[in-house]
């Protein structure tokens, strides 16, 4: 059985594994390299999944074909998490359990060093299912790689003065940066509603470039590095 306090869970988002542009082939070999590598020192992880821009490329053109809920929408990125993830459980070959876990409530029994996830129900991001998988799993921090490097007071694309956050608590963080509100396809530093839950967990979320796989081995290593660290800083 997994051992809860050798757990780390990290939530990947799609993107980082298929980015608009194709698969990078050299960054997977290194990024499935920088796990092993902790794995060969006794880590175990649960990688959760995101869609990132495959869900978003099926999204859209749904839209542009039919008005839909965003329940209908979210089942289409869910269906994008799978496939994500179903590749990247494959890319770990025996070091992963056999299956893409899809519900983040259930505690699994294996004795691989890897569990792959996947979507699990409409409403939400895969942030949130690894929050959950946070508390199913008794976790008290997890990592949150995107495609940024830090998170912003805003959107630095849109304001050339957006300032860099480094550290922020769940209240300022949920109230001046991503709201309450999921949307389909949204793209947020870390899903509203995971925020929320997170909040109420006070769970640690570290935020940081998933692409960057230097500052990946200092924060799984609890090393300072170059990211947003959000938590209940009371």
């Amino acid at each position: 059985m997994v051992n809860k306090n050798n757990i780390k869970i990290i939530s990947v988002g799609g993107s980082i594994i298929i980015p608009k542009t194709g698969f990078d082939i050299s960054f997977l070999k290194k990024f499935r390299q920088t796990i092993l590598d902790e794995v060969k020192k006794g880590q175990k992880f649960i990688l959760i999944i995101g869609g990132g821009s495959t869900a978003r490329f099926y999204q859209d053109a749904l839209k542009e074909t039919i008005k839909l809920k965003d329940v209908d929408l979210d089942w289409m990125g869910i269906g994008a998490t799978i496939i994500n993830a179903n590749f990247v459980r494959l890319m770990f070959g025996e070091f992963a359990h056999k299956e893409v876990i899809t519900n983040p409530t259930k505690k699994l029994k294996t004795n691989k060093a890897i569990i792959v996830a996947a979507g699990y129900k409409p409403g939400c991001s895969t942030d949130y299912d690894a929050v959950l998988l946070a508390k199913t799993y008794s976790v008290k921090e997890m990592f949150n790689l995107s495609n940024i490097e830090y998170v912003y007071d805003k959107d630095p694309r849109e304001f050339t003065e957006a300032k860099i956050i480094e550290q922020i608590d769940w209240k300022t963080f949920r109230k001046e940066i991503v709201g309450d509100v999921w949307q389909p396809g949204k793209s947020a530093p870390f899903d509203p509603v995971a925020s929320k839950l997170a909040e109420k967990m006070k769970l640690k979320v570290s935020i940081l470039q998933g692409t960057n796989l230097l500052e990946v081995k200092k924060a799984l290593s609890g090393k300072k590095f170059k990211g947003t660290r959000i938590s209940d800083m009371n």
